[in-house]
């Protein structure tokens, strides 16, 4: 009896990690707003792929994130008639990008953020 509540919490503990490891953290960029500099993206998230110095003396920089599903290969083989017969299908990877455009004020501070 023991030996199986001990099964029954060690499951419930690992299937806890699993959820807790795979929530995503996501940033409240309105909360930032005002108080979050350019150098403090720099340091979170690596240099910007792109930036611009607008005449007013605003900068604007755009983080871009690319994700590809790799593709799919598939194989089959089938048996209708004589000879059988052999497929195969090959689908091509799609990618996509994410982009997280901030600009920050002449004091290099947080005014406003958008994404696509």
């Amino acid at each position: 009896m023991k030996l199986k509540l001990g099964w029954q919490l060690l499951l419930a503990l690992f299937i806890a990690a699993i959820v807790t490891g795979c929530a995503t953290h996501r940033i409240n960029w309105d909360g930032r707003i005002g108080n979050y500099t350019f150098d403090q993206a720099v340091v979170d998230m690596g240099p910007p792929d792109k930036q611009a110095k607008l005449s007013d003396g605003r900068l604007v920089a755009e983080w871009i994130t690319r994700y590809s599903n790799g593709g799919t290969v598939m194989v089959g083989g089938g048996f209708y008639g004589r000879p059988g017969g052999v497929g195969f299908m090959e689908t091509s990877p799609s990618y996509y990008e994410r982009k997280l455009r901030l600009t920050f004020t002449m004091n290099n501070v947080l005014a406003a953020w958008s994404r696509n």
